[in-house]
């Protein structure tokens, strides 16, 4: 019988009042958008302009506005946080194991959307165990990526000495 290896971020996690199912959303939520990224891209809005030759009358309010800068401006932006994001994860994801690694791409990041029994069948691995490397990355990957959820009233009591 193999010895189970207890990773430093797992010790972490566990002694931290630590939201699992909101970090596990968050996690989830963080793949699904770096999948559609590297599928698709970043798909850049577009300003739609349309000329209005109706006079105004207001009195002057000396605001200048900048619709074509702000959405040129937000395109980069966000196309640079998906590229950053993106990165973040390779990084994130090379700190897993490989079964780890093969687990996590199964289920977020394949292109084609898969049952977790059937990515079972082919590893051959059982389904319980498949579950437990599966929440074993997450872990590690919120906390790797910095997306872990803190539970607000543990960690109230934490700060103020409570309990």
């Amino acid at each position: 019988m193999g010895r189970r290896r207890i990773h430093v971020y797992h010790a972490l996690f566990d002694s931290m009042p630590v939201d699992e199912a909101a970090t596990r959303a968050a996690v989830e939520k963080r793949l699904e958008e770096v999948r559609r990224y590297r599928q698709v891209g970043w798909i850049r809005k577009e300003a739609f302009i349309t000329a209005g030759y109706e006079p105004r009358y207001h009195g002057a309010t000396h605001a200048v506005s900048q619709p074509t800068e702000r959405l040129a401006i937000g395109n980069v932006d966000k196309e640079a946080e998906l590229v950053r994001k993106s990165e973040l994860l390779d990084l994130a994801m090379e700190r897993l194991s490989e079964e780890q690694r093969e687990v996590i791409r199964r289920s977020y990041l394949d292109q084609k959307a898969e049952y977790d029994f059937i990515s079972c069948g082919e590893m051959g691995i059982s389904d319980r165990t498949y579950r437990r490397i599966k929440a074993s990355a997450i872990r590690l990957l919120a906390a790797a990526m910095r997306l872990e959820v803190y539970q607000e009233e543990e960690l109230h009591m934490a700060k103020h000495g409570v309990g």
